[in-house]
């Protein structure tokens, strides 16, 4: 009787993670019951096949195993179509990095945000953008919609444009792309912040909070930034936005309960 090796291991492994990131994709696309009732079908037939040797209903088993390639490119083909659309997204992300190759990956995010958040404050289009630092936000993307595209100037100001479907919600930039827009953001709970302060304010603060993200604020009422970080959310003048943006992006957030100057005048 052979032996479980390690190859059997990673090759398990290799299985399992495949099937999870199927899972998340159809999650994302609602045909997660179509998932579970392939599994159930697979599982059924490996233990048709190989525990109980049923070959009756073995055979007719089979007959839908050898065609199954055709009956998932028919069931899933919206899926297949939305998985090589963002395998294309990333590929496009790449060519763009490799174009600005004189710049690093964050470089180039905090430059184009906040080239963005320049054009959104002199026209006072509210906007709530959240940068994902090392903490999974996925919980967060799944709450508005996935857009997987490249990052550019032109694209978040047309998505916080006012009336647009997606301009309400936070855009949540991760993994070097505009990962999702119209998320829903937990809000912070703090009773000290200032009356001019909004549900974008309240919500960048309580992701800050909450994670180790960056939220970047424009206000819809006055045009001025601001920028929460930990417990902390404070002003910045637009034309210094990129540099506090790649100052934050390395540095770890706040300490629970930390206050400088700025908070305090809060």
């Amino acid at each position: 009787m052979p032996l479980f090796t390690f190859k059997d291991f990673i090759d398990i492994l290799l299985v399992a993670l495949v099937l999870y990131g199927v899972f998340r994709l159809l999650r994302r696309s609602g045909a997660v019951t179509l998932f579970w009732g392939l599994f159930a079908f697979v599982l059924t037939w490996l233990l048709v096949r190989f525990i109980f040797h049923l070959e009756l209903m073995g055979a007719l088993l089979d007959s839908f195993v050898s065609a199954g390639a055709i009956v998932l490119i028919v069931i899933f083909q919206s899926e297949i179509r939305s998985f090589f659309y963002h395998i294309g997204a990333h590929m496009e992300w790449v060519s763009k990095r490799m174009h600005n190759s004189g710049k690093g990956e964050r470089e180039y995010v905090s430059d184009t945000i906040a080239s963005a958040c320049r054009s959104m404050a002199r026209t006072k289009t509210g906007a709530l953008i959240v940068l994902a630092g090392r903490q999974d936000l996925s919980e967060y993307m799944d709450t508005g919609e996935r857009i997987d595209a490249a990052v550019s100037e032109r694209l978040i100001e047309n998505i916080f444009f006012k009336n647009t479907p997606l301009h309400d919600g936070a855009l949540i930039v991760s993994g070097g792309l505009l990962a999702s827009a119209a998320c829903v953001l937990p809000l912070s709970a703090r009773r000290d912040l200032p009356a001019q302060y909004g549900l974008r304010h309240r919500a960048a603060l309580g992701i800050a909070e909450k994670t180790d993200a960056i939220a970047v604020v424009v206000s819809e009422e006055t045009g001025n930034v601001a920028v929460a970080h930990g417990e902390l959310i404070e002003e910045v003048p637009v034309i210094r936005l990129h540099e506090k943006l790649r100052t934050l992006w390395d540095a770890p957030a706040p300490a629970k309960h930390k206050k400088d100057k700025k908070q305090e005048q809060l």
